[in-house]
């Protein structure tokens, strides 16, 4: 399977003078071997994106939807290669690979649809008052600039495509950067655009490492950042930049609140499968995994041992096979972290009802209870397979124990009472609160995004071209209104 990969610089292939190679969490193979641009090949890749700027925000809509449908389109042909890709180099089951490239698929098709309905402009009458009469503003949106797109190693196709897909849509040349560890899914959509017709220079993948990142943060040609990643990373390249626009899509640690009209035995198996699952799949390693379940006293010892069943149910082990739920985390390095927390939990007092073992770069599906609030787990974000469980007395309780964090992603509410959910809209300090269901729901058109320490700004196709955009207006005088 070991193969070498160049990388993309102005939207041609290109090597650099040495490379590095990627391997499998699951059993330390050689997945691949990627080519490192030199510092000139980088210089070359922002300078034909800056000077391509122009040309391309004025390129037909039709052109640049053509070329994101086009690529949607052989993601689809190529579902089981790139979800194998994915598996290999993420440690990802399969079948959450597959499911990743479509996802994939839907945010270039949904890209192109809004590049050819975007920036149509919204006319505004301005003889509302005297001095305005005989005048029209028309307002329309223009690329700020260069992007310069950051992307993380948990999703590493589909997260490449949420800074890909906007940047063509709005016309905004970009330069992407996989995360070190998968590459390799992001320099597939490499070879996908170059089978396009989009200008030369308006697009280059460059898998340049984390230590030669600053150089690129702060080049005044790329007056647009979009980060997915850490917490600490991603306000330290916004305090770095003051003046640039950044869209950071930072951690979380995802509750999901069961309150007690959630009573029947069907509620609660229901409640108790989709917060094994979504604890749990790609290995916890989702910013909005289920970390936190905050639980009503009138059903928490019904609902605990159904958590527990469930999550002992979770198949681990080899992400190749299609019966496996949870793979190994993104490295040893990553596992031997969770581990640390936990045992430091429990240390604390926590009472470990399942799980709790590390074998190299897997790690069990855990459970805990009576987790102390001062632990590290319980105040950061594991990004691991590991679930608290808390109980509470009453909505009141409920919503003020997911607000006791530095984070607000998205969280879930298990509810049939639509007062309810439409009071822990309004209470909740989340970006996103999803009603009967885990936080770990996201559609790829939606608006996605955090509150607090959880980012600035927002993801979705037409959310992102927004903050790639900036409005100009256009006065008319003289005009017969």
């Amino acid at each position: 399977m070991t193969s070498t990969h160049a990388f993309w610089l102005a939207g041609r292939q290109a090597t650099g003078e040495s490379d590095f190679d990627v391997t499998s969490p699951w059993d330390g193979t050689t997945v691949g071997t990627v080519s490192l641009p030199t510092d000139a090949q980088v210089e070359e890749a922002v300078a034909a994106a800056y000077a391509v700027r122009d040309e391309f925000a004025a390129t037909p809509a039709h052109v640049r939807a053509a070329a994101l449908d086009h690529v949607s389109r052989r993601l689809v042909e190529r579902t089981e290669e790139i979800a194998r890709l994915i598996s290999a180099e993420n440690g990802k089951p399969v079948k959450w690979a597959r499911g990743e490239v479509g996802r994939a698929v839907s945010v270039f098709r949904f890209a192109a649809e809004e590049a050819r309905r975007f920036n149509g402009g919204e006319a505004q009458r301005l003889d509302t008052d005297a001095g305005g009469q005989g005048r029209l503003a028309l307002t329309r949106r223009f690329p700020k600039g260069v992007v310069l797109g950051i992307a993380p190693f948990n999703f590493p196709l589909n997260l490449c495509a949420h800074k890909i897909a906007p940047a063509i849509a709005a016309g905004a040349p970009l330069i992407l950067k996989p995360a070190p560890a998968t590459p390799l899914s992001g320099l597939i959509l490499g070879e996908l655009l170059a089978e396009t017709d989009l200008p030369a220079g308006s697009w280059s993948i460059l898998p340049v490492p984390n230590d030669r990142m600053p150089a690129l943060v702060q080049d005044e040609r790329l007056p647009v950042i979009s980060f997915t990643g850490s917490e600490t990373v991603g306000y330290a390249i916004m305090d770095s930049v003051p003046r640039k626009h950044c869209t950071l899509e930072l951690g979380g640690n995802g509750a999901a609140v069961v309150l007690g009209d959630w009573a029947s035995d069907e509620d609660l198996d229901r409640a108790a499968a989709r917060i094994a699952t979504f604890s749990n799949y790609q290995g916890g390693q989702s910013c909005i995994s289920v970390q936190r379940v905050i639980a009503d006293a009138a059903v928490y010892d019904r609902l605990l041992p159904r958590i527990v069943a469930a999550v002992e149910a979770q198949v681990t082990g080899d992400p190749n096979d299609d019966a496996t739920d949870v793979g190994p985390l993104v490295s040893e390095a990553a596992a031997e972290r969770v581990e640390t927390w936990v045992r430091e939990a429990v240390d604390a007092g926590a009472k470990l009802l399942t799980g709790g073992k590390r074998d190299g770069a897997s790690y069990a599906p855990t459970v805990l209870t009576e987790l102390p609030a001062d632990t590290t787990l319980a105040r950061e974000e594991v990004f691991g397979p590991v679930l608290s469980v808390q109980r509470v007395t009453g909505e009141a309780e409920a919503f003020a124990a997911v607000n006791d964090s530095k984070y607000g992603l998205q969280a879930g509410v298990f509810t049939h009472d639509l007062q309810a959910a439409f009071r822990a809209h309004r209470a909740l300090e989340v970006g996103g609160v999803v009603i009967g269901d885990v936080p770990s729901y996201r559609a790829d058109q939606m608006p996605y995004g955090g509150a607090k320490q959880s980012g600035v700004g927002r993801e979705g196709v037409r959310f992102a071209m927004d903050d790639y955009t900036y409005e100009r207006v256009l006065v008319l005088t003289g005009l017969a209104l």
